[in-house]
């Protein structure tokens, strides 16, 4: 919290979380959430596998930035995972937005490097390392 009396400069910033955002919170919880569970719907006894494709295409988004559209299967901890992939390729995400429909995560990213729009190369080395990322979600930290 930032004090105007002292300082007529300052904006005063209060954040809290509230206990009905706590489901959303946790990670490991997300897939009850995603079935309904925390409203009282009863998760089916078999759960379903479903084979959702993943889709990473990089547009410009003017001549400082581009976007970042990624399409694939919503688990526990992949915002995380995107970011850390992003950020391993040494770009900087400016701005989101993340939108989840269903079992499908659907997030646009606005990116860029050393403040310019991503060249064709580095966007492609992005795409890559996010397909082959996110089609194996098993896969070790390392490898890409």
């Amino acid at each position: 919290m930032i004090d105007q009396d002292s300082d007529r400069d300052a904006t005063i910033v209060q954040l809290s979380f509230g206990d009905r955002l706590g489901p959303l919170l946790d990670t490991e919880s997300s897939e009850k959430l995603a079935m309904g569970e925390f409203f009282g719907i009863k998760s089916p006894e078999k759960k379903i596998d479903i084979d959702i494709a993943t889709h990473v295409v990089v547009e410009d988004d003017g001549p400082k930035r581009s976007m970042l559209y990624i399409e694939t299967a919503d688990r526990p901890g992949l915002l995380l995972e995107i970011i850390k992939i992003i950020a391993d390729t040494n770009i900087d995400v400016e701005s989101t937005e993340i939108d989840t429909e269903g079992l499908v995560a659907k997030d646009k990213f606005h990116v860029s490097y050393r403040g310019a729009k991503l060249n064709s190369s580095l966007s492609q080395v992005l795409i890559n390392c996010l397909r082959y990322y996110l089609r194996r979600p098993e896969t070790d930290e390392d490898s890409y």
